[in-house]
């Protein structure tokens, strides 16, 4: 009886660390990709000249980077309010909508999106920086904000996934919600070229067609393969509390 009265403080004591863990994260998170929309939307001003990634037409919402941060913000901002009125409990009796807009918004967006923008930048960085990331921006773009963009938002989705509990919609959902979002995001980059007269990205410049083509679909493919990266990743993790899930449902 003493021992199962110990072990109950114990496991009290611990889940209100955790709690209070992934709270701190939410909140550290929430607040610095806000701060960051905020800081590149108001400040970052790219002189009108020099490069074709400084053609005004479509703004910051022309850059899959300044989109996902605004995924970021706002999936992280949703956990905050949920940490506090919602559930993050396994199996909930019932599940709060704010939970489950959370839930879907992780699995669909935040993951898979935050890994294609981190990977894809420093990948294309490594190889060349001007096909991506000029050197004429670092004079308006600070090296903070840019680990904010592309770094950080790869380390706090990592952590997300292991400091979460979230359940994964049907297959056919999450990936109709992604393939959906990308699509809209491959015609948005053809409708800029046709009113600007540039690609967004200066590696589209250097690219033929055939090849562009390739590269669309190839990052199509890439972003729903994280998904499924997700997917995987999410049951490796939480393979026991879904084995619990499961036996509660039989």
């Amino acid at each position: 009886m003493a021992k199962s009265k110990g072990t109950s403080v114990a496991e009290t004591a611990y889940h209100g660390i955790y709690g209070t863990l992934r709270v701190l994260v939410h909140l550290t998170a929430a607040v610095q990709f806000s701060y960051a929309v905020y800081y590149d939307y108001k400040y970052v001003h790219f002189p009108q000249s020099a490069n074709i990634m400084h053609n005004p037409f479509g703004g910051k919402f022309k850059y899959l980077t300044f989109l996902d941060a605004i995924i970021q913000a706002l999936y992280y901002t949703i956990s905050l309010v949920n940490d506090f009125v919602g559930s993050n409990e396994v199996m909930p009796k019932k599940t709060p909508l704010i939970r489950k807009v959370k839930d879907y918004m992780m699995t669909t967006f935040a993951f898979p999106i935050a890994l294609n923008v981190g990977i894809t930048f420093w990948g294309l960085y490594a190889v060349d920086r001007e096909l991506v990331f000029p050197r004429v921006l670092d004079a308006v773009f600070p090296s903070w904000l840019n680990h904010i963009m592309h770094t950080n938002i790869v380390v706090f989705i990592v952590l997300e996934m292991f400091i979460s509990f979230r359940s994964y919609p049907s297959r056919f959902k999450g990936l109709a919600g992604l393939s959906a979002f990308m699509l809209a995001y491959l015609v948005w980059l053809h409708v800029i070229k046709h009113y600007s007269g540039v690609w967004v990205y200066p590696v589209l410049e250097v690219l033929q067609l055939p090849q562009r083509i390739v590269f669309f679909i190839g990052s199509l493919v890439f972003t729903l393969g994280l998904y499924m990266f997700g997917e995987v990743l999410n049951n490796l993790v939480w393979s026991k509390e879904l084995k619990m899930a499961q036996r509660k449902h039989k």
